[in-house]
């Protein structure tokens, strides 16, 4: 009989991809998830239906009982569950360390009391975010550099491009490597990075092999729509096709590594498939620096946006300038590239959203929490 995966949070974008991926490869597949309205929206427990030949189990991580159900029988576990909006995390600190590190704590401790336990692989969804703002180069002192979260001082003077901390020089942004400084700038990140601590020290002792794989930007089709708290992609299609303007936070010259769910969850497949024995820690990206200007003003075209997205130089804390990943670990671990271009990943996305209800745009009111807690501007 295949080996059975659990995949937590496995209704949700990434999941709902990988789910479909995992059952072509001839695994058996169990999803564990609490369909969150915030997430799925109000009604998602009578809209959601399992991809045939899963089997779906509503539960939620963070309770102890569900997670001993989920893990009955389980031989490796994905644990893609978790809180992620980034400026949300700020004010809402005690919900995403729950959601995030003890929920991941508490499955570990389900399964190293486990009397016949047969997981032997964990692979865990990790974030780019965990870096901070990454790898720079200093010209000046030609040295790698790693500078620190900008401050909001520094974001209401509209300063914003890190500075090398050494000589205060311009700094150029450098594909950031696994083995690069950590240094996370938001509570949504911090919890990242403590899920990844958890993993590698709980998984080894428990004789687990496991993978961390630090997503970038995962954008594409399936993702949430109604989610005012992430997803830049989907707040700006949503507000395209209600005629609104398209805000670009800062100068617009800010860059994300833009990846597609497609070849996020082929990352996290093969994770699945080849168990890294040692552990191992990959960045799953495309590789690519884009801004998000640049991003807006293509999906502005492919949706056939009446206004085009304008400069705001609205700012929030916590948020990076630039971060873009080396992806050699990812290829010389599981042999993946990413392949789906930008371009292509933005038609299908259009193309999706276009099938889609046109949900309500709460960017304002996203907006609005962040500046009464003095954490935008």
């Amino acid at each position: 009989m295949s080996q059975l995966v659990l995949v937590t949070g496995g209704a949700g974008f990434i999941g709902t991809h990988l789910v479909h991926k995992l059952l072509a490869a001839g695994l058996r597949v169990r999803v564990l998830d609490n369909l969150s309205p915030q997430i799925h929206g109000e009604d998602a427990r009578l809209r959601y239906v399992p991809p045939a030949g899963s089997e779906f189990v509503y539960g939620d991580v963070t309770c102890r009982s569900d997670v001993e159900r989920a893990l009955e029988q389980v031989n490796t576990v994905v644990h893609l569950a978790a809180e992620t909006g980034t400026g949300q995390s700020m004010y809402e600190i005690e919900r995403y360390y729950r959601v995030n590190v003890q929920a991941t704590a508490l499955i570990f401790d389900v399964l190293s009391n486990q009397q016949d336990r047969r997981v032997g692989n964990f692979v865990l969804a990790s974030s780019r975010s965990v870096y901070g703002e990454g790898a720079y180069h200093c010209g000046s002192c030609a040295a790698r550099r790693y500078p620190l979260p900008r401050q909001q001082a520094q974001l209401a003077r509209h300063d914003w491009e890190p500075r090398c901390e050494a000589c205060t020089g311009a700094l150029e942004a450098l594909p950031t490597r696994e083995d690069d400084r950590l240094q996370p700038a938001s509570v949504y990140a911090a919890t990242k990075l403590a899920q990844e601590e958890l993993v590698r020290v709980a998984a080894p002792a428990a004789g687990m092999a496991h993978a961390v794989l630090r997503f970038q930007n995962v954008y594409g089709e399936g993702q949430s729509l109604a989610n005012p708290y992430t997803g830049i992609l989907s707040i700006f299609s949503t507000r395209i096709r209600l005629g609104l303007s398209l805000p670009i936070f800062e100068d617009g010259q800010e860059t994300r590594d833009f990846v597609h769910v497609d070849d996020v969850a082929n990352a996290v497949l093969a994770a699945v498939i080849n168990p890294q024995t040692a552990g191992v820690t990959v960045n799953v990206g495309s590789g690519r620096a884009t801004s998000i200007m640049a991003i807006a003003q293509l999906l502005a075209r492919l949706m056939g946006a009446r206004v085009p997205p304008h400069v705001c130089h609205a700012y929030r804390v916590g948020d990076i300038r630039h971060n873009f990943a080396d992806l050699s670990a990812l290829e010389a671990s599981f042999g993946v590239t990413p392949r789906v271009s930008l371009e292509l990943g933005l038609r299908r996305f259009a193309d999706w959203v276009a099938t889609q209800p046109i949900p309500e745009d709460q960017l304002d009111k996203a907006n609005e929490e962040l500046r009464k807690r003095n954490l935008a501007g």
